[in-house]
């Protein structure tokens, strides 16, 4: 799969929540034949649920599509590392890969904060690539905190 082409879906995902005020991380959900089966962006705020991540929503979304609570051979896009509870999530729905953009050393549970990716007393632990147009989601995330402190 080309995981730039995907990353960039996520990106505009992101830029959904950006436009609403809430954090921008987006992400996509794609099958093991390309078709994405789910998407989303965080929506915490505007929905007033915790849970209403960007991999939630895109996990809820593609286990609806597909009919089925595993995810098995799909790869989840997402344009920052994910947090602890979505990787509970992604290990809970079996996804079998996950590619994100930039690193986030103050939530993230995949290499940064927590390892929950390597953990063998974990049942399932998805492939991982990151860095995947890091510096474009970079830019997303710290241009929008950028902004609110200048308000």
């Amino acid at each position: 799969m080309d995981d730039q082409f995907y990353m960039m879906l996520a990106v505009k995902e992101a830029k959904k929540a950006e436009n609403i005020d809430e954090v921008p991380v987006g992400a996509v959900l794609a099958d093991k034949n390309g078709k994405v089966i789910g998407h989303g962006f965080n929506r915490p705020i505007s929905t007033n649920d915790p849970t209403s991540h960007a991999e939630i929503n895109a996990i809820r979304m593609a286990a609806g599509t597909i009919n089925n609570y595993r995810l098995t051979q799909t790869s989840l896009y997402v344009t920052i590392e994910p947090c602890i509870m979505c990787m509970g999530a992604i290990v809970h729905a079996r996804i079998g890969r996950l590619v994100y953009g930039a690193a986030d050393p103050k939530w993230g549970a995949v290499s940064s904060l927590y390892a929950m990716a390597d953990d063998m007393r974990l049942n399932h632990r998805p492939e991982v690539v990151s860095g995947v147009c890091e510096e474009q989601t970079r830019q997303l995330i710290k241009r929008f905190f950028e902004n609110k402190r200048s308000r």
